[in-house]
């Protein structure tokens, strides 16, 4: 079946004799509700009754009243105002009022003359104020006039000057457009200001203007174009190509109706493309209602009923027009109820998509099935063995024959399939979650664990198993095990809260019992898993596995806990004895990250030091591990230093002696110790420096007069104790030293300390008159504020409050500061001025 805007009926036929066919030609017609109002070529008025629901049975429409207005001169136009039973009649250049049932003249009305055209406004407002507007073009000037009728009267209010004479106007509510011999104009009839719109070059017989209501008109316009202009003068739709013999239009929405010669165009007003034509000989003119056409020959009224808009977007979706039905739909949306309307968007908007899905415009489609809410279960049963089978599911569309399996589809283009396999994945992800998707959650996420395990979607298949998901274990560990997914498969019964199994199945993979070509770093995984698990019996079960592998890396699941998930430390060393080397790693988390200060735990750090020095010098070299001791040795406060130094004293760690010796202010003994143990000069030196780092100079100056005693009680180290005076002048006084040289020293050897020791002496004294100097001019500039505060005068008036506390001062002493403000003595905490 073709689609069908309106029904077409034949309504009423005029019975005339040969004779009188001519003169009694209809000429207009204007309708109002089941009333209907012919205007005859020979001055008459013909009132017809139409039935409700007219079928095209013409023996139901009865004739009720007719009027002669005179012997001569066609009606040129009918129009009802409903508001006062009126039915105003333009004849003979006059407009006159007739009752619209009985057809007698309305006394009160008398005839307007000289009218060449006329239109009524119809508006809500004028209805609440009892009165309506009209609009006429005089016949003899080139003005429009508003009028304001009402039951007994019709007032001239205003009158709109035009350099034309008005060939055809419309109106809408405040604003006429007037179509004159070659131009269409704007008026507005509250200024009675006038804009020109565009000119054209129709005959008077081809001037259209008509009103599609909300403010907004339809013109012909040059090129044979239909052009809707908006009372503000812009364009909101394109033109309409219709043809170039139009001889009235009109608008019967969302439709608009071009009237030639033999034939009626319906064109859409929402896409501008013709949906029907209605064959219609000798017509001559065309009367648009709410809800259908009324078209007139000159004997006979064919009536074009709207078909409804449900019909007509249900024929429109039989046809598969998808896209014309939606724009259908929006335009109609206020005829239907709100449910009903968002129920038939979804459905179309839907079967739209499988349009676009079927012709591989994924991303159209997409767009669509989310838009229309599409069940993602209609998607997923179109591709084989991706619906979970636990629940049936009924499909809404195989009534519409749309389930055709992908797999068959593309069976000899494997590439095809897979593209629509990654739009399945694309749909799936973006509904997940939402509304539309939860819906089916546990079908969508089967789905996408089947369709990434398909396209090999390692990176999606992890994140799909790992964040919380409603796969079915029953379902889709089998899966996952056919396609060696091992690794999916522990983190799948990680989301699931089974820790156990999850953990069980990488050691697996990483004892090779398992083979999982797609995972890398399962050790490590594991390892980061069971340092963020709050479950303490997993943690321990495993943690032994992992500490036997990598001492190294196994000791985070302990040291990178949460905070609000760590073990007894206890427990954690007592499990670490047989695992030195995390022992160690665990130490220095106790007390570098948790700033521990149990003295157990510096104790142990350093014997774990200690003992990994020896292991590595053995090895290789110790160094770094000789730097964490040492480091801990000088900065520690909490270790016991007589038990280090037992385990120390008897091996070649002669610094780390050193630095203990030192720790209980043995320091010659220390210096001993690296001068003639070690024999690493630079290293007692540098024990001097950082033994006396944050003491006075009097300390400091004593560690290197030792160091240099301790040289100098050696005749091979006669050069050392000079690098040593060259070194420090600054810290060490040249009196001292001089006490301490050998007389067989000439002062040429020990000049360089000489000159710099002098310099810096002379340096100090220098800098401490300097201090001295600006001390005394800060005492003079305060004695000067001082002084010129003394010899300033104070007015105390009586109600002067206290800057301070704002109570009065009532005694004789008072503070002021240096603006001026006064305050109680005790307020200011200084005695009074």
């Amino acid at each position: 079946m073709a689609f069908k805007a309106f029904t077409h009926t034949h309504v009423y036929e005029k019975q005339s004799t040969s004779k009188e066919k001519d003169k009694s030609s209809i000429q207009c017609v204007e309708r109002y509700d089941q009333n209907v109002y012919l205007g005859t070529k020979d001055a008459t008025v013909l009132h017809l009754i139409l039935p409700s629901g007219t079928d095209g049975d013409q023996s139901k429409i009865r004739e009720c009243r007719v009027r002669k207005l005179g012997s001569s001169h066609p009606v040129a136009h009918l129009r009802v105002v409903p508001l006062f039973n009126h039915l105003l009649i333009l004849w003979d250049r006059s407009v006159a009022a007739l009752n619209m049932f009985s057809l007698e003249p309305v006394p009160a009305l008398k005839k307007i003359q000289h009218v060449n055209l006329f239109e009524v406004c119809n508006s809500l407002l004028a209805a609440q104020a009892e009165c309506v507007e009209m609009v006429t073009s005089s016949s003899r000037r080139k003005v429009i006039r508003i009028h304001v009728v009402g039951v007994d009267r019709w007032d001239v209010v205003k009158e709109v000057p035009l350099l034309q004479d008005p060939v055809a106007l419309a109106v809408d509510g405040g604003c006429v457009c007037v179509g004159t011999s070659d131009r269409y104009l704007l008026c507005d009839l509250r200024t009675g200001g006038s804009d020109e719109l565009f000119p054209h070059n129709h005959s008077r017989q081809r001037v259209i203007v008509t009103s599609m209501g909300r403010g907004e008109f339809l013109l012909n316009g040059p090129e044979s174009l239909g052009v809707f202009v908006m009372k503000t003068g812009m364009c909101q739709r394109p033109p309409l190509q219709w043809p170039q013999e139009v001889l009235a239009a009109g608008v019967c929405f969302p439709y608009i109706l071009t009237l030639q010669p033999r034939v009626l165009s319906v064109y859409s007003a929402v896409d501008q493309q013709c949906k029907q034509t209605v064959s219609l000989s000798g017509a001559k003119g065309l009367l648009c209602t709410s809800d259908g056409v009324l078209v007139f020959t000159e004997r006979d009224i064919f009536s074009l009923r709207l078909v409804p808009p449900e019909e007509q977007i249900q024929t429109l979706v039989m046809h598969e027009r998808f896209e014309e039905a939606l724009l259908l739909l929006d335009a109609v949306q206020d005829q239907l109820p709100l449910d009903s309307f968002k129920e038939l968007q979804k459905a179309i908007t839907c079967l739209a998509g499988f349009v676009h899905f079927y012709q591989k415009d994924f991303s159209k489609a997409r767009d669509l099935f989310i838009t229309g809410e599409l069940d993602p279960r209609e998607i997923m049963r179109l591709y084989p063995d991706l619906l979970c089978h636990s629940e049936e599911f009924q499909s809404q569309l195989d009534h519409l024959n749309k389930g055709r399996h992908i797999q068959v589809l593309c069976r000899d283009n494997r590439n095809t399939f897979h593209h629509y396999l990654a739009f399945l994945g694309d749909f799936l992800r973006a509904v997940r979650g939402t509304e539309q998707g939860l819906k089916c959650s546990k079908e969508v996420d089967y789905a996408l664990l089947r369709l990434y395990v398909e396209l090999g979607d390692t990176q999606n298949l992890q994140q799909l198993v790992a964040f919380p998901n409603l796969c079915s274990l029953d379902y889709c560990v089998p899966v996952l095990e056919q396609h060696r997914r091992y690794f999916a498969i522990g983190s799948l019964y990680q989301s699931h809260g089974n820790y156990i199994d999850a953990i069980k199945t990488w050691v697996k993979i990483e004892d090779g019992l398992h083979e999982d070509p797609f995972c890398s770093d399962v050790y490590g995984h594991i390892v980061q898993t069971l340092s963020q698990l709050q479950d303490t019996d997993v943690v321990w079960k495993f943690a032994e596995w992992t500490l036997q592998r990598n001492q190294e890396i196994a000791v985070q699941i302990f040291n990178k806990r949460p905070p609000d998930v760590q073990f007894e430390t206890q427990d954690v060393l007592a499990l670490l004895e047989k695992y030195p080397l995390a022992m160690l790693y665990h130490l220095e988390f106790l007390i570098y990250d948790l700033n521990s200060e149990d003295e157990r735990h510096h104790n142990r750090l350093a014997l774990a030091y200690v003992t990994q020095s020896l292991r590595d010098e053995e090895e290789s070299d110790s160094r770094e591990t000789r730097g964490k001791l040492q480091q801990l040795l000088w900065e520690s406060r909490f270790y016991d230093v007589s038990t280090v130094y037992e385990r120390v004293e008897s091996t070649a760690l002669r610094l780390e002696k050193a630095i203990l010796l030192g720790r209980t202010g043995g320091h010659s003994q220390a210096l001993q110790v690296l001068v003639h143990q070690e024999g690493d000069l630079k290293a007692a030196e540098a024990y001097c420096c950082r033994a006396g780092r944050g003491k006075d100079a009097v300390f400091r100056q004593t560690l290197l007069l030792t160091l240099l005693q301790i040289y100098l009680s050696s005749e091979d180290l006669g050069s050392a104790a000079v690098d040593l005076l060259n070194n420090h002048p600054r810290v060490l006084a040249a009196e001292k030293v001089i006490q301490l040289l050998p007389e067989a020293w000439s002062v040429q050897l020990v000049s360089q300390f000489l000159v710099g020791s002098l310099r810096a002496t002379c340096h100090q004294r220098r800098m401490a008159q300097l201090q001295k100097a600006m001390a005394q001019v800060e005492l003079t500039r305060h004695k000067v504020i001082w002084m010129q505060t003394l010899k300033t005068k104070f007015r105390l008036d009586k109600g002067q409050k206290c800057k301070v506390c704002q109570k009065d001062l009532a005694e004789p002493e008072f503070a002021c500061n240096l603006t001026g403000e006064l305050t109680h003595t005790s307020c200011r905490g200084f005695p009074s001025t």
